[in-house]
C-alpha cells in the first residue's frame, strides 16, 4: 500500500509515476541509507531530466502524518501520495528516511548526523541519470530541522528550501532548551520514538519496557537520572535525551552546526528560502531568527509565514480553545493548498513567468484578535484576526513600547512613584504552576498546545482541577493594565526587564503575557487568553556560557525573553502579564539550590521578590503597531 487511495485531495498532474523502493544510498562514513524514489515519467517515454524534491525523515517514508490534510479534507494524506503527486506533475521526490530510523542503516543520534548525511545525500541525487542536477528540499519540524543542518554546508546543487515549523537558529534558546532551562518535550519525544525505532522491533522485551512506562507518572515523579528515566531500555535515546539535560551552559556541543544555524549564516546557500511557523509552535524564534539572519545576508528570496496555528496544523483555524475566523487557515491566507502553494512556487522558481504564489511580500503574518469573542459551536472562544503582508520583520510603524509594573498589580505606560515598593511570592519546585498550553507539541499526553482560558482546568496536567484562575495562585503575580480604550497591536518579540532578589543562590523567573476578556454574556467570568511565555534560569543573567549564582537578597536586573507573537488587544480588554518561576511540565524544574537541574537529590523552596519602586523600573516591552502602512 503506497497510500494513493489517501490521495483525493491532490489532483494528479500529467505525468505517470514509477517508484523505486529502497534505493540505498551509501554516506561517507558507510552507512547506507534507505530511500524511496518517485520518478516521472514522459508520455512519449522520451528519457528526459527532472528536478528533485528531498524530504529527509525520522518519521518512517512510508507513513503519514496528521498535519497532512487541506482546509477541504481532514484525512490526512500519506508521503506515499504526496510524492507520486509532486511527481506527476515534473518534480522527482525522494523520500528517506533517516539515519537509524525504520529502514536506514546506523544508528540514530537526534538532530546530530542529519548535515553530513543531508549533503551526501543532495550530491548522490545530482548525479543520478534521471536528475537535472538541481535538488530542492522540504519537510516539517524534524525534516525542517535536517533542512537547515545541510543547507549550512550550501551543497551545489541545493536549489530551493521551504522549511516548515523547525531548522533550528540556536536550539539552546528554542527547541530543546530555552533561557536556561530545558523542554520537556524532548522526553516524550523520546519515549515515542524509542517505541517506532528498529531495535525496539527487533526486540520483545525492550518493546515491553518501552511500552508499560506512565509518563504522566513520571512527570510527577521528578527528577530523574541516568538509568532511572522513562526511555532507560533503550539506551540510546537516554543518552542523547540526557545529553541534552546535563550540558546546562551554552558550550561547544550547543554551538554544533546542526543546533546552532545562527553561528553559520554566512556559509548558508544563498538559494530562495520559506521559513514558516505559528504563534503556538516551539519554533516561532527559529523561524523569525532563520528569516532576518538570512534575508540580510543573500540575494535570493527569504520569506517568513507565520500563522496562528500549533505545531504543523496549518489547515486548521483554531488552537487549543480559541478559533480565530474562516480566514485563519493556511489555505485560505494564500487561496491554495500547502501541497499546491509549494509546487507553485518551485515552478515559479524554475520559470519566473509563472505566477508566484507569495507576491504579496515577503512576510506574512497573521495577527490574531477584533473578534466578537462570543463562542461557536464546538465552544471555542471567536477571537478572530486577519493576515498581514509586508516586506520585511518587524513590520513597518511597528515601536516598541515600555508598561510598567506597579506594585498592586497595575500595568500601566507610567513609572512608579513608588519609594518602596516590591511584590515576592514563594516557588516550591514541589509544587510548579501547571502548563496551560503555549508552544509545546509532542506531548498530548501530558501538554495541551494552543490558546486557553488560564484556568486550573482537570484537562492539564498538574493542575488542581479547581478552575481557579492562575494568577489567583499564591505563587504567580498577575499585572494588568486598566480596561482598553482603544485598540493595542502588538506584534513581535516580548520581553520583561525585571529587577528581582531572591533567597536562593538561583532560581526560574517566568513571564506570560496575557488577552483579558472582560466578563460578558459568552464569558460571564472573562477568559484570560494566553499568547506567549518566556522563561529565564537567573544564572545565565549575564552570560548563557558563564552562569553566575545570586547571593542572598542581592538585587539583580534580569531579562526574561518570550517568543514573539501578533495580537489585538481590543476596546475593554486588559493587557496582563504573569509573573512566576515555573511552567511545568513544559520546562524542567529549578531546585532552586544552585546545583545542577536534572538528578538533584534536594531542592528547596524561593522566595521571590519583584522590585517595582522608582528606582527599579521593572517593565514590559511590547511592540505595538501605530500605523498600519503594510500589505494588508
Amino acid at each position: 500500500m503506497d497510500g494513493s487511495e489517501n490521495s483525493a485531495a491532490l489532483a494528479s498532474g500529467p505525468f505517470a509515476v514509477v517508484v523505486l523502493r529502497d534505493a540505498r544510498i551509501r554516506m561517507r562514513d558507510g552507512v547506507v541509507l534507505a530511500t524511496d524514489l518517485y520518478l516521472p515519467r514522459a508520455p512519449d517515454g522520451e528519457a528526459r531530466r527532472w528536478p528533485c524534491i528531498l524530504e529527509r525523515t525520522p518519521y518512517d517514508k512510508g507513513g503519514t502524518a496528521g498535519s497532512d490534510v487541506t482546509a477541504v479534507s481532514d484525512a490526512p494524506v500519506s508521503k506515499p501520495a504526496i510524492a507520486r503527486w509532486f511527481a506527476s506533475h515534473g518534480y522527482a521526490m525522494a523520500m528517506q528516511d533517516c539515519r537509524g530510523r525504520y529502514a536506514s542503516g546506523g544508528e540514530f543520534t537526534k538532530y546530530l548526523n542529519e548535515g553530513e548525511d543531508g549533503v551526501d545525500t543532495v550530491a548522490w541525487l545530482a548525479e543520478q541519470d534521471w536528475s537535472n542536477g538541481w535538488v530542492l528540499t522540504q519537510g516539517l519540524s524534524y525534516c525542517a530541522h535536517a533542512q537547515t543542518a545541510l543547507g549550512s554546508f550550501a551543497p551545489a546543487a541545493l536549489f530551493a528550501q521551504f522549511v516548515d515549523s523547525g531548522g533550528f537558529s540556536n536550539a539552546y534558546q528554542g527547541g530543546i532548551r530555552q533561557g536556561g532551562a530545558f523542554e520537556l518535550k524532548q522526553a516524550t519525544w523520546a519515549l515515542k520514538h524509542a517505541l517506532l525505532s528498529p531495535a525496539t522491533a527487533a526486540d520483545p522485551v525492550r518493546a515491553r519496557a518501552l511500552r508499560e512506562q506512565d509518563m504522566r507518572a513520571w512527570f510527577a515523579r521528578m527528577p530523574w537520572r541516568r538509568g532511572d528515566s522513562p526511555v532507560s531500555a533503550a539506551p540510546e535515546y537516554e543518552e542523547y535525551l540526557f545529553d541534552q539535560w546535563e550540558r546546562a551552559d551554552f558550550g561547544d556541543y550547543w554551538k554544533q552546526r546542526a543546533l546552532c544555524g545562527e553561528r553559520h549564516y554566512d556559509g548558508y546557500a544563498d538559494v530562495p528560502m520559506v521559513h514558516m511557523s505559528s504563534w503556538y509552535d516551539p519554533y516561532v524564534r527559529t523561524a523569525i531568527d532563520n528569516y532576518l539572519g538570512l534575508s540580510r545576508r543573500k540575494r535570493a528570496p527569504v520569506h517568513l509565514i507565520m500563522g496562528p496555528w500549533t505545531h504543523g496544523r496549518r489547515s486548521q483555524t483554531h488552537a487549543g480553545d480559541v478559533d480565530f475566523g474562516p480566514d485563519a487557515s493556511f489555505d485560505r491566507a494564500f487561496g491554495m493548498s500547502y501541497f499546491e502553494l509549494r509546487r507553485r512556487w518551485y515552478d515559479h522558481l524554475f520559470d519566473a513567468r509563472k505566477p508566484n504564489p507569495l507576491d504579496r511580500g515577503r512576510v506574512s503574518v497573521f495577527v490574531m484578535g477584533g473578534g466578537p469573542g462570543d463562542r461557536d459551536a464546538r465552544g471555542r472562544l471567536r477571537h478572530g484576526g486577519r493576515w498581514l503582508h509586508a516586506d520585511r520583520w518587524p513590520l513597518p510603524d511597528t515601536r516598541e513600547r515600555a508598561w510598567y509594573l506597579h506594585a498592586p498589580g497595575g500595568l500601566d505606560p507610567r513609572s512608579s512613584r513608588d519609594e518602596r515598593a516590591s511584590r515576592w511570592f514563594d516557588y516550591d519546585p514541589a509544587h510548579p504552576v501547571p502548563t496551560l498550553g503555549g508552544t509545546v507539541t509532542s506531548a498530548d499526553t501530558v501538554m495541551l498546545p494552543g490558546a486557553y482560558d488560564q484556568r486550573e482546568a482537570p484537562q492539564f496536567f498538574g493542575a488542581d482541577g479547581s478552575g481557579r484562575d492562575l494568577g489567583e495562585r499564591p505563587d504567580v503575580i498577575s499585572f494588568r493594565s486598566a480596561p482598553l480604550t482603544r485598540p493595542v497591536e502588538v506584534i513581535g518579540a516580548i520581553r520583561a526587564c525585571l529587577y528581582l532578589s531572591s533567597d536562593c543562590p538561583d532560581t526560574d523567573i517566568t513571564i506570560k503575557l496575557i488577552d483579558e476578556y472582560p466578563p460578558g454574556d459568552g464569558n460571564p467570568e472573562g477568559f484570560a487568553m494566553n499568547l506567549t511565555d518566556g522563561i529565564l534560569r537567573v544564572r545565565y543573567r549575564e552570560s548563557w556560557e558563564r552562569p553566575s549564582l545570586l547571593e542572598p537578597g542581592q538585587v539583580v536586573e534580569i531579562t526574561v525573553e518570550a517568543f514573539a507573537t501578533a495580537n489585538l488587544f481590543a476596546i475593554g480588554h486588559r493587557i496582563r502579564l504573569d509573573v512566576s518561576s515555573s511552567n511545568y511540565p513544559h520546562f524542567d524544574l529549578n531546585p532552586n539550590t544552585g546545583g545542577a537541574p536534572v538528578g538533584w537529590k534536594t531542592s528547596r523552596v524561593a522566595r521571590n521578590t519583584l522590585h517595582l519602586d522608582r528606582s527599579h523600573r521593572s517593565r514590559l516591552i511590547l511592540p505595538v503597531r501605530t500605523a498600519p502602512r503594510s500589505r494588508d
